[in-house]
């Protein structure tokens, strides 16, 4: 009879995961839609009003700078309070963003859309750290494989609708404007908000002991290293992928708003179908136990793609052509990348507290992105797509050398 009951409670025990897992990826997902159509949204709609690629970089300072601070101060707010709380007021943050965008042309300045981002930016990265913590709490420790499996399906998925929303931007921009257009989304979220609060955990993610606000900077050199990597493997892709790309694509290739959405969306849902299957590549009995090894060399591997495609952009090739086949290439391996580094991540983290580590990890990958969006904007001003692609490889190598530091096992969780 006692086995009967420790089974049964096995059983709800891991139904129950099943469930909050579910709960977690839909939040997650709808709210990757609509920050994918916004970015879209911003850059197309402002490019149309002329402004410059600097000053579209700009508009995402704040998105990427409160992302920083959000991610440091969210998972320690997410250990005190519970990742349920954290990840439902990412989702009201955005609803408002959004709203503070729906209102007549004659009032959208930069000060306010760059208000807006600021939320958006702390909505994002709430909401993310949350998602990706909370999958500590529900996989066993010895359940490595699993625990890869089951991040790398919510990062990849994630990316995937990420690329819907930059083609539901773009459509939604051409299709019925760009008040109407976060107006229509900002709809959508409130439904899914509401749903959330009522169907997700109270507890979950909430340290057992109560962390100090000091304990927000990581004392782990495994996750000190990774982080310094995802920064500037980040860095990496947005110099070239946040602003300049789709600009190059509207001013030089003369492609309009559906052409450039469209494109970039179809790029990015590879990526992430590509990160939902990397576990395969990987596949051991329990996970890959090597760290060191594959993040160096799918970096380094990463970097020449991206040396390839500068030189090819430079040579008397079609442009068109030479875009759309290295962005395929860089994209699965990059895909690849991030996928071990998300990963990693979840191992290493405690499983008390794991948003404090996760949250330190993301404040990383934030500043990652910070610098690479104003890259973006700088070089792309100075020299066009190349000199960013240029910057991209530069940045990959970094990674690469960097990753050489990281334990060839994942480090034991402490007793």
């Amino acid at each position: 009879m006692a086995v009967s009951n420790t089974r049964r409670r096995s059983t709800m025990n891991h139904y129950s995961a099943i469930r909050q897992y579910t709960v977690i990826t839909g939040n997650y997902w709808a709210f990757t839609l609509t920050d994918g159509a916004l970015r879209m949204l911003v850059v197309l709609h402002f490019h149309q009003l002329g402004y410059s690629p600097l000053h579209i970089a700009a508009l995402f300072l704040f998105y990427e700078l409160f992302g920083v601070v959000t991610n440091l101060v969210g998972g320690y707010l997410g250990a005190r309070i519970g990742l349920n709380r954290t990840m439902n007021v990412g989702l009201g943050l955005q609803v408002v963003a959004l709203a503070m965008l729906a209102v007549p042309a004659e009032w959208l300045s930069v000060v306010l859309v760059m208000a807006a981002q600021a939320l958006s930016g702390i909505a994002k990265d709430l909401n993310k750290m949350s998602a990706k913590s909370a999958i500590k709490q529900l996989v066993p420790d010895e359940q490595q494989g699993m625990l890869f499996k089951w991040v790398a399906l919510l990062t990849g998925s994630k990316n995937a609708l990420k690329g819907i929303g930059f083609f539901v931007g773009g459509v939604l921009l051409a299709a019925v404007g760009f008040s109407e257009a976060v107006i229509a989304m900002a709809v959508v979220l409130v439904g899914v908000w509401l749903m959330s609060l009522v169907l997700l955990q109270g507890d979950l993610g909430k340290a057992k002991n109560k962390p100090k606000f000091k304990d927000i900077f990581s004392k782990s050199r495994a996750i000190n290293v990774l982080s310094m990597a995802r920064l500037f493997l980040f860095g990496a892709r947005d110099i070239w992928f946040v602003v300049a790309l789709p600009v190059f694509l509207s001013s030089q290739l003369q492609w309009d708003f559906w052409q450039t959405g469209g494109f970039l969306a179809c790029w990015v849902i590879g990526y992430g179908l590509v990160q939902s299957i990397v576990p395969l590549l990987f596949r051991t009995t329990a996970g890959p136990v090597s760290a060191s090894r594959p993040a160096f060399l799918w970096a380094g591997i990463l970097a020449l793609v991206t040396v390839g495609l500068a030189l090819a952009l430079s040579s008397t090739l079609p442009a068109s052509a030479v875009l759309i086949g290295g962005l395929v290439l860089f994209g699965i391996v990059f895909a690849i990348n991030s996928s071990l580094h998300s990963y990693l991540i979840v191992s290493y983290a405690k499983r008390d507290g794991v948003s404090l580590d996760v949250g330190f990890y993301y404040m990383a990958n934030a500043l990652g992105r910070l610098v690479g969006t104003l890259l973006s904007g700088v070089l792309y001003q100075l020299g066009g797509l190349t000199l960013c692609l240029w910057g991209s490889a530069l940045f990959l190598l970094l990674v690469a050398v960097i990753s050489l530091a990281l334990p060839h096992k994942p480090p034991a969780e402490s007793p």
